[in-house]
């Protein structure tokens, strides 16, 4: 299905605006272009279809031309996932899986021993996690009945080639405007939030989304994914097992006017990335069974391409919406739902199929962007990615 928006991030930035708000991001998804996925999506195809789960953005575009750390360019931002909505504390079942460690997740340490998050999960770039996980323990403070101690996860990918990274933009009142903005509904993809300045295999790409709906145990259940990506060698893009990046070679980064000569910057030229996931479902898994579960999305990276490499950050989290008078409880004993191992399957493959397509909605939602000194990424070119599909006999009829 199409979400379309009144306005572009381009045009508000050719406006002057500080920031794009949450519904800034527009035009086709993946599915719409005809790139065909297995499983059966929910109706939002979206993170948002598990019940309860709201997502919000703020984003921060602002100026152009030669990098001045401390005053910009600025193409960053910050993504709220709250499990239980904004009005909630929000205890969880929930695991966390790294598959490469180049990257930070805070939080994971209590997560991991405990078995539950509590709270929101955030997504921005590398250098304002800090920042961001400060706002975040300030946001529960004044909105929430929250505790005089706090864990927050905060989760990054680095944004450096488009961003004025070191000059620290992300601030308080951005947080809170992506926590105060978190909604159910459809979820903006692409350039906006944590994703703005974030690329995939050398094309524009930042948040996607995709959902799937599967029978287990004899009783139906919604898995639904998110994911910050910003991976990959173009020569290893892959769509639906059509090597795309072989065939489309060209329209790579390119270095801006106010650059460096060619290698003074290998890191910012030659890197290939890092990707947050989180996997949400209303399946009543245990702590044990989510580790489980939230590492099956390593196979929807090989799918796509990534090989994990050693200067990438893989970090994946995932939480169930199911039991939660035992998240929440603090004493004695409270009831417990389980699903049998033995039905599990349904859940590994279609978090597998959704975190697949996720990744593709969002390239599909990547738009050409200018960033510091110039330095350019462009979007995935829809047509000619319908013509590649096309010529492998792999392009579905859009729906």
């Amino acid at each position: 299905m199409k979400h379309r928006f009144a306005l572009s991030a381009a045009a508000l930035l050719a406006s002057g605006l500080a920031f794009v708000p949450a519904f800034a991001q527009d035009g086709p998804r993946a599915r719409d272009l005809g790139v065909p996925f297995e499983g059966t999506p929910g109706p939002l195809n979206a993170i948002t279809d598990v019940a309860g789960i709201e997502v919000g953005h703020h984003t921060i575009i602002r100026g152009e031309g030669e990098l001045v750390v401390g005053e910009g360019p600025v193409r960053t931002g910050v993504t709220a996932v709250l499990p239980r909505g904004r009005a909630s504390r929000g205890r969880v079942f929930a695991a966390w899986f790294t598959l490469n460690g180049n990257g930070e997740m805070t939080g994971t340490t209590w997560l991991r021993d405990r078995g539950i998050l509590e709270g929101a999960v955030m997504i921005t770039n590398t250098h304002s996690v800090g920042a961001v996980h400060e706002a975040t323990i300030a946001w529960a403070q004044a909105n929430l009945d929250a505790p005089d101690w706090s864990l927050p996860v905060v989760a990054e990918t680095w944004d450096g080639f488009l961003n004025d990274i070191n000059g620290f933009h992300v601030r308080q009142e951005h947080v809170f405007a992506a926590l105060d903005s978190a909604r159910a509904g459809p979820v903006a993809e692409g350039s906006v939030g944590g994703g703005t300045g974030m690329r995939t295999f050398g094309f524009k790409a930042g948040i996607g989304t995709s959902s799937r709906i599967v029978e287990a145990g004899g009783s139906e259940y919604t898995i639904g994914v998110l994911v910050q990506s910003n991976f990959g060698s173009r020569n290893l893009m892959t769509v639906a097992g059509v090597p795309v990046g072989r065939e489309i070679p060209d329209l790579t980064p390119e270095r801006g006017p106010f650059d460096a000569p060619p290698g003074d910057d290998e890191h910012a030229y030659g890197r290939d990335g890092s990707i947050i996931i989180v996997a949400a479902t209303d399946a009543p898994l245990l702590p044990h069974q989510l580790n489980r579960f939230i590492r099956r999305t390593t196979l929807a990276l090989g799918r796509v391409g990534s090989i994990a490499s050693n200067g990438s950050g893989d970090i994946f989290i995932a939480f169930s919406t199911a039991n939660e008078e035992a998240a929440h409880n603090e004493g004695g004993v409270a009831p417990l739902e389980n699903l049998a191992n033995n039905n599990i399957n349904p859940l590994f493959e279609g978090v597998v199929q959704a975190t697949e397509e996720a990744i593709v909605n969002a390239v599909v939602a990547g738009r050409d962007m200018v960033g510091v000194n110039g330095r350019r990424i462009y979007g995935l070119p829809h047509e000619r990615l319908r013509d590649v599909l096309r010529r492998y006999n792999r392009l579905a009829e859009p729906e």
